[in-house]
């Protein structure tokens, strides 16, 4: 079943309650890479505190340029915070074009973030990627061994060059995987993300799709739960905005509207960046000390603080 043309949607799933997982952004003190540990925690806070569940060393994370003690670290963190509640963490392997699907890798990955009572969330590699569609399949089937539930992770390009959006033979594939409970989808193309909807209902209603399309927030009213990037800049807001939607309370569109607003603007090209506009965007809140980012990540011009000011304030009348 290869990726095929939608042109009609799913129907609305009105008045659902979304499941929105969260992810955190790893702050930092200056722009030599030192974290802010204080502002990290009191994100995974907030996170908890609005019931959404945070997702920690994913992209938001900076999970491909983080090392192995500042992400034990962050895992700790976030286990003593969250308590008995979900949260979610992303099991990285870092690897180069034309490399072999590395297992132990993977393994060590996901043994870490268990021990911690995460769930992993599966980033994708090049190893792990470039194999044949078959073997893609009987990869996540290996992974799912590994731990009690996990979640895959297709990711666009555009986010990482190891990224692929996989064909609908291997997401069926992976839904009929018993313990994977469910797919952050990451291509920012409604139409494949429909089919994700049309097949899970299909093939597996309960398994959920992760809407990662942060150009397109609505996705939530035909079917998608969410594991978002955006909802970062504002936990709370989100909070209200999936309330809403399940209250039938028709302020779900104006507040929806201001939080894509926020996403059109901070998730331009070059999409990496979006990172520093989260930053800024919470350090114009004060809710961490500084809007520095990890050297390694691209930035924002000087010019979008006012701009970014003017959608806090929008956003803040909204809802």
């Amino acid at each position: 079943m290869e990726n095929s043309t939608v042109t009609t949607p799913p129907p609305l799933r009105n008045r659902r309650k979304i499941e929105g997982i969260s992810a955190v952004l790893l702050p930092f003190l200056d722009d030599q890479g030192t974290v802010d540990w204080a502002g990290f925690e009191s994100s995974v806070e907030r996170t908890v505190a609005a019931g959404l569940a945070p997702a920690i060393n994913m992209d938001t994370g900076f999970g491909n340029l983080i090392d192995d003690s500042v992400r034990l670290k962050t895992l700790e963190i976030t286990a003593a915070v969250s308590g008995d509640r979900l949260f979610a963490a992303g099991a990285f392997v870092g690897d180069q074009p034309g490399s072999e699907f590395d297992q132990q890798g993977y393994g060590t990955a996901i043994q870490q973030i268990t021990a911690a009572g995460g769930v992993p969330i599966i980033f994708q590699s090049y190893g792990l990627t470039s194999q044949s569609d078959p073997d893609i399949v009987k990869s996540y089937a290996w992974l799912g061994q590994q731990c009690d539930q996990f979640i895959g992770f297709e990711l666009g390009q555009m986010f990482a060059p190891f990224g692929k959006i996989y064909s609908l033979d291997v997401v069926e594939g992976i839904m009929q995987i018993e313990n994977c409970r469910g797919v952050k989808h990451s291509s920012l193309q409604r139409d494949l993300e429909w089919q994700r909807l049309i097949l899970r209902d299909r093939v597996r209603p309960e398994f959920k799709i992760y809407t990662g399309n942060d150009l397109a927030i609505d996705m939530v009213m035909y079917g998608s739960d969410y594991l978002l990037g955006l909802s970062a800049f504002a936990v709370d807001h989100f909070r209200k905005r999936d309330d809403m939607w399940e209250n039938g309370d028709a302020d779900f569109y104006q507040l929806n509207d201001v939080l894509q607003y926020l996403g059109a603007f901070s998730f331009r090209q070059p999409v990496p960046a979006y990172k520093h506009s989260a930053a800024m965007f919470l350090k114009l809140q004060g809710l961490i000390a500084t809007d520095f980012t990890h050297p390694n990540s691209a930035t924002r011009p000087e010019s979008d603080r006012e701009i970014l000011q003017h959608i806090w304030q929008t956003l803040s009348d909204a809802g």
